[in-house]
């Protein structure tokens, strides 16, 4: 059952997994939420946790930074660890001037610029999505905890120094709330193997503002996120 970047052994990790870049940020929520907390994984220090929640087992795992990243650790606990959902909680740069720093933004959709979507040799362009049932749990979730979160089009980008400075005013006329560097790649996975993801992403930084968060509050503070993902969790465990 171990992979070559995954020590997990068969059962020990759950249903659902809440997927921060930073696996800081896992180990954070782990101490902070979980109960009866183990620790699963420390291959390239990649934490993983396994803990009970309101009732429920829930994991949390980092995913590392970019697409190839998330690729690889969100395709093996679709394909070799059975997990039914991933709620991808990150960081992102906003482009809509609707947006303020600490919001949270849900993305429905995530348009991107990487090459990631090759490797399934479609015939035109493909357009990852969410699952529906998991954003409908987390807006319901986030409406609960009197949260109100931006849904819409999101950026999943590979570059983050981009040579072309235009780039950003192009997104942002289409309409694209702001940019990760890793829904897209979730997204496409979780269709290919028939699984459940959704991105939550909280703006530590604005694109045009200039406004911005230091690594600490990125790694520490995004408890609102925390909080509407492990209530998704729990809303989706109870419904399957």
């Amino acid at each position: 059952m171990p992979t070559p970047h995954n020590s997990a052994q068969a059962g020990e990790i759950a249903k659902t997994v809440l997927m921060p870049g930073d696996p800081l940020r896992a180990e954070f929520i782990a101490k902070e939420y979980l109960s009866d907390v183990k620790c699963f994984n420390r291959v390239r220090n990649m934490l993983g946790f396994t803990g009970n929640y309101d009732g429920v087992k829930v994991s949390v795992m980092g995913s590392g930074m970019g697409m190839p990243s998330i690729g690889i650790y969100s395709y093996e606990l679709f394909s070799e660890y059975d997990v039914e959902h991933i709620i991808r909680i990150g960081s992102a740069g906003a482009f809509s001037d609707d947006i303020k720093l600490m919001d949270l933004v849900f993305g429905m959709g995530a348009c991107t610029d990487s090459n990631y979507v090759s490797s399934y040799n479609l015939p035109g362009h493909y357009a990852p999505v969410a699952d529906y049932e998991l954003l409908s749990a987390a807006v319901k979730c986030a409406e609960k905890l009197d949260i109100k979160p931006h849904v819409g089009n999101i950026l999943s980008s590979d570059i983050f120094y981009n040579d072309d400075n235009s780039v950003n005013d192009r997104w942002k006329k289409m309409n694209v709330l702001a940019v990760d560097m890793e829904a897209a790649a979730l997204y496409m996975n979780a269709a290919r193997l028939r699984k459940k993801a959704l991105a939550m992403l909280t703006i530590s930084d604005h694109l045009y503002t200039g406004e911005s968060l230091d690594a600490l509050q990125r790694q520490n503070s995004f408890r609102q996120m925390m909080e509407v993902a492990l209530a998704a969790a729990v809303e989706m465990e109870k419904h399957n």
